[in-house]
């Protein structure tokens, strides 16, 4: 067996991508909810703060900008998350 045979199967995989996924979700509507009226800046920031410890090596992306942008123009919703 090769190193770079040590990996995550498939089922695994999508399992942790899933929850990823989650935790993201969670907090950017958790944002959206408590944060009416907030700048794209803020909502970036309180993105980051909500996950950043959630992940191994956690780097925001332009995905979180995307998301902190549509949280400031109100584009969440936020009644069935």
């Amino acid at each position: 067996m090769e190193t770079s045979d040590i990996r995550w199967n498939e089922p695994a995989r999508q399992k942790i991508l899933d929850d990823a996924d989650k935790v993201l979700r969670e907090a950017v509507v958790a944002v959206a909810r408590e944060g009416e009226g907030i700048s794209s800046d803020e909502a970036f920031a309180q993105i980051n703060a909500r996950i950043k410890d959630r992940f191994i090596d956690y780097e925001p992306g332009p995905d979180i900008r995307t998301y902190a942008d549509a949280i400031a123009a109100g584009e969440i919703p936020t009644d069935d998350a």
